[in-house]
């Protein structure tokens, strides 16, 4: 039978060559490569316009929906074929699920990347689009992190378009999760026991659960030390000043950085690091029999483990590198203090 904690990953975001900081409408008017709203003949199309509307939030629910597809559809085949009423033999083994979700993150940042900016992660989200950009326009997409330690406006967080991201990489995990849920739905009854049989053993292949010798309080640090150390190293690959890593190496540097943590940091949590991914499956399981038994584990573990820790060690792993490592202004720990005429005064005085 299969143990009751699986080891999925999520997607990360990582340098790309495009950040989507210019205005939707102006971007499209600009450049000479993109499809005209007008044929040959002058006249319009009508679907251009609509795509153009919805064309970066889809985006951003197709790659989620690809990181999912990849990632729990391995955790489906490698742990489900460990039933021998399923497959013969094992088709995987632990480095087999950590491989499918580092794979699935460079597949959704590709998809994405050059249109949405390959946000794919809310609690990351865009933080090295407005880092390396190097357009002089300011990203006006700025996610808690950034908030707090680049200096930008908290007006700005969230913007409605914001939302509509977040939405859509919501919406992208529960569409994806359900696809891979109909694909092995015939290995899952057999697993379960019947078709009206649902438990965790199941359930946790889809969303994560800690492993049951692990505390609250281990299974709450253990995510947050896990985002803690992404967005650290994110923040590195978009330091000009640091070894910024080119954009051609984007993809192999975004698996390693997901493999990595996967392979030393995935075992007593399933390392969530995205709450969209995350919460998106525990809505799936929640509307396909499981009930609400993802929402109640261990006094909504959901909230604070799965989602909460991840945007918690985001900040903390932001804080880290700009209080000890970032020297670029845009870092509020960078920037001199201004002093008030008072104090200035009594400088100059001592």
């Amino acid at each position: 039978m299969l143990g009751e904690s699986t080891d999925p990953s999520s997607s990360i975001t990582i340098v790309t060559p495009v950040c989507s900081d210019i205005d939707l409408h102006e971007a499209w008017d600009e450049s000479s490569d993109t499809v005209s709203d007008e044929d040959s003949t002058g006249n319009s199309i009508s679907w251009s316009k609509y795509r153009l509307i919805i064309r970066e939030a889809t985006a951003e629910f197709l790659a989620v929906m690809i990181v999912v597809i990849f990632g729990i559809g391995v955790d489906c085949q490698v742990m489900l074929s460990m039933h021998t009423g399923v497959a013969s033999f094992p088709q995987g083994d632990p480095l087999t699920l950590r491989l499918g979700w580092a794979i699935g993150g460079v597949m959704g940042n590709y998809l994405s990347g050059g249109i949405s900016g390959g946000h794919i992660n809310p609690a990351v989200g865009d933080l090295l689009c407005p880092l390396t950009a190097t357009n002089t326009r300011v990203n006006n997409r700025f996610t808690l992190a950034l908030a707090v330690f680049r200096g930008f406006s908290w007006k700005k967080v969230p913007k409605p378009h914001k939302l509509v991201y977040m939405l859509a990489q919501l919406l992208g995990a529960t569409v994806g999760s359900t696809v891979v849920y109909a694909n092995y739905i015939s290995a899952i009854n057999i697993v379960e026991g019947g078709r009206h049989i649902r438990t965790r053993t199941t359930a946790s292949l889809f969303c994560t659960y800690a492993l049951d010798y692990t505390t609250n309080i281990s299974a709450f640090f253990s995510e947050f030390l896990a985002t803690a150390i992404l967005m650290c190293m994110l923040l590195a690959f978009g330091d000009h000043s640091n070894m910024a890593v080119p954009a051609s190496l984007a993809p192999f540097v975004s698996l390693l950085l997901t493999l990595g943590i996967g392979v030393s940091l995935g075992m007593q949590t399933g390392y969530t690091l995205n709450p969209a991914r995350d919460l998106g499956s525990r809505f799936m399981t929640a509307m396909v029999g499981y009930g609400l038994q993802a929402f109640t584990y261990r006094n909504q573990y959901w909230l604070w483990c799965s989602v909460m820790a991840p945007f918690i060690g985001c900040l903390a792993g932001a804080g880290l590198y700009d209080v000890l490592l970032f020297t670029g202004k845009e870092s509020i720990v960078n920037r001199p203090t201004v002093k008030s005429p008072i104090t200035a005064q009594l400088s100059l005085s001592w």
